[in-house]
Formats: C-alpha cells, structure tokens, sequence
C-alpha cells in the first residue's frame, strides 16, 4: 500500500473533474488516497463474478471489459472501460462482484480500498457526487447496449458502436473523433454485439464498402460521421457529455 503524493491518481482526478466541480482540498484528497498500483496483462481479470470485492480499481492507462458468462459458456461483454475509468466503483457498496472485469488490453492500474472510497464519498459531497454521477452514466451506457444487442440490426449495432468510441476516446484524451485506435479483436467485438465473428468481419467491410469508415489493422478512421451516425442510430445524449462535446447525426 502506497499514499499518493504524485499524480498517478489524475486520471481519475480527471474523469471525476469532468462529472462535476472539485475545490482545490478535493482535489488534493482525491489525489491523497491510498492505492496499491499494479501491471495487469491482457485478459487477465481484476475481479471476478462472485468475488467478496475489497477494492475499487481505477485505469491508469490500457483498457478494460465487463462481461457476463451464461450457462453455456458463452460471454456477454457489457462495456468497455478506459483511462481514468472507476472500473467497478459500484463495488464499493455491494461488496459482491455480479460480473468479470477482464483487462482488454495490458493495463496499468490502481487498487483503492473499497472504504476509502466510501469514505471520500461521504467526507467528500462533492466527490461523492461526482462518483455516483459517474455510475449513473454507467447505467446510462448499460441501457443503450441493451437496446443496441437487443433491437438494433447488425449493421446498426456495429456503427453505433464505432461513434460512441470516437466520442468516448475523444473525452478521455485517445484518439480523435475521425481517427482512433480500436482495441478490440473481431470475437471481441462479437461478444459486444451478440453477434459471430463471421459476421462482424461481414459488417465491418460493408461500413468500409459503403464508405463510411475505412480501416488499417486496428485503426478506424471515420470518413463521413454524418452517415456513419445515422446508420447506426447514434444520438450521442445517452453518454451525458458537456453540451460542447455533444456530437449526434446532425453535426
């Protein structure tokens, strides 16, 4: 266990600034608080479904997934987690973990004891705020997946997946609207989807074809955001961000 005297905290500090505003003594102990910061390689999980959770883990830097495996093995990914991302704050309360958290890609993270957590947030109004403004935001995403796996067809599920990762990199400072890295194999993408492999290669060259997105390796570079949001159904309202950041079919 380690106290923070530096900023390796900030992306956290960073993602909660961006929910609400911090005086300068919140700041300061958010900044302060004790974590044990550890190297977390590719598809290994930071907690599992059923674990007695006792931490809280922030993303410094890579990413990360949530996902649900049902009785026949298959696996359900329910969101993507970033830089700065609270992965599992609702842990903090529930003690129980009700689904994996598995590293997407290597990552470098900080376990912070799930009663400090609590702690700043009840010391703290205004982290404590920001914090559940943070899980709202969380639910908010959970429920337009469920609409996208739910109602949306596959080529509409895969465009709509594609804007909300510009526009989340872009807020978290990793990429750029039109031009981004996406950190996701074709199976992953799948269990995102609910759809197969085969068709999510199908889907992605005919967003290519169609000449909406083009693609290098895992780059993704989004040749008319117009079309591209509108095929997938895209109003970006449902990721709360500042209403200068807010991009939907319109512009």
């Amino acid at each position: 266990m380690s106290i923070s005297s530096t900023p390796t905290l900030q992306p956290m500090l960073r993602k909660l600034s961006y929910w609400g505003a911090l005086g300068e003594a919140d700041k300061a102990a958010a900044l302060a608080l004790p974590f044990k910061q550890k190297l977390i390689e590719a598809q290994k999980y930071t907690v599992r479904d059923g674990d007695q959770a006792t931490h809280s883990c922030v993303l410094l830097s890579g990413f990360a997934y949530r996902h649900k495996v049902v009785g026949d093995g298959s696996r359900q990914i329910l969101s993507i987690n970033m830089k700065g991302d609270i992965v599992d704050l609702q842990n903090s309360l529930l003690g129980t973990a009700d689904h994996n958290v598995q590293a997407l890609t290597q990552c470098e993270v900080a376990f912070i004891p799930r009663d400090e957590i609590r702690q700043i947030a009840f010391e703290r109004p205004n982290i404590g705020m920001a914090m559940w403004y943070d899980t709202l935001v969380d639910g908010s995403i959970f429920r337009e997946w469920i609409a996208n796996v739910g109602r949306r067809d596959a080529h509409t599920r895969m465009a709509h997946l594609l804007c909300e990762f510009a526009l989340r990199l872009k807020v978290a400072g990793l990429g750029e609207r039109d031009n981004y890295v996406l950190p996701m194999t074709q199976e992953q993408l799948a269990d995102a989807t609910g759809l197969t492999p085969v068709h999510v290669n199908r889907t992605l060259r005919a967003l290519d074809e169609e000449g909406l997105i083009s693609r290098d390796k895992r780059e993704v570079r989004i040749a008319d955001w117009k079309k591209l949001a509108a095929a997938g159904d895209f109003q970006s309202g449902y990721l709360h961000l500042h209403e200068d950041q807010t991009v939907t079919s319109e512009g």
